[in-house]
């Protein structure tokens, strides 16, 4: 999938150029539009028993596959921000103790439009005992699983390729950096 403009959103000249998936650029009157990548967290919350908390995905992509709690990071915010926001707003409580796990390239396509991201995880702590509220048309069920091992993770129906690298990751078994 490639995103292409058929008029210069700057003159609506017919001309403008995809320019190797970094840059549109327009010949007649030199607009340049940078196809930036796009910054999201995502949260590996373990819970006491040693489950992750996984969320079952309400709408595409991916729909009825399992996410980690999470999202794209807003103008003006940092990724542990986006962080807090992202988890009161999906899953109804505040995390405690993020701390920098990994990054990953993902690919997010939606509604016809690929956006490449750079997935910022983190690993977080939620209050003992605290009640969990899923956020309506996001979130259709939250579902714990045990991701202690490859095997583990590999059994998982996840959404993205990035959350596995990233559990990976978590559990000492990803890249080596």
């Amino acid at each position: 999938m490639q995103n292409d403009f058929s008029f210069c959103p700057n003159c609506g000249g017919k001309k403008i150029e995809n320019v190797k998936m970094r840059k549109w650029r327009c010949p007649d009157c030199g607009f340049t539009l940078y196809n930036n990548v796009a910054a999201a967290v995502g949260l590996i919350i373990r819970l006491p028993d040693g489950r992750v908390l996984f969320e079952k995905r309400a709408k595409e992509p991916r729909k009825g596959f399992l996410a980690l709690p999470g999202g794209f990071v807003d103008p003006d915010e940092s990724a542990e921000e986006a962080c807090v926001r992202e988890c009161r707003e999906e899953i109804g409580v505040e995390p405690e103790k993020i701390r920098y796990v990994a990054s990953f390239p993902n690919s997010y396509e939606y509604k016809g439009i690929l956006y490449k991201t750079c997935d910022l995880f983190f690993e977080a702590e939620i209050p003992e005992g605290a009640e969990l509220k899923a956020q309506e048309g996001e979130v259709l069920a939250f579902e714990p699983m045990r991701a202690g091992s490859e095997d583990e993770i590999e059994r998982i129906p996840l959404a993205f390729e990035s959350a596995r690298l990233a559990l990976m990751e978590n559990i000492g078994k990803g890249r080596k950096q």
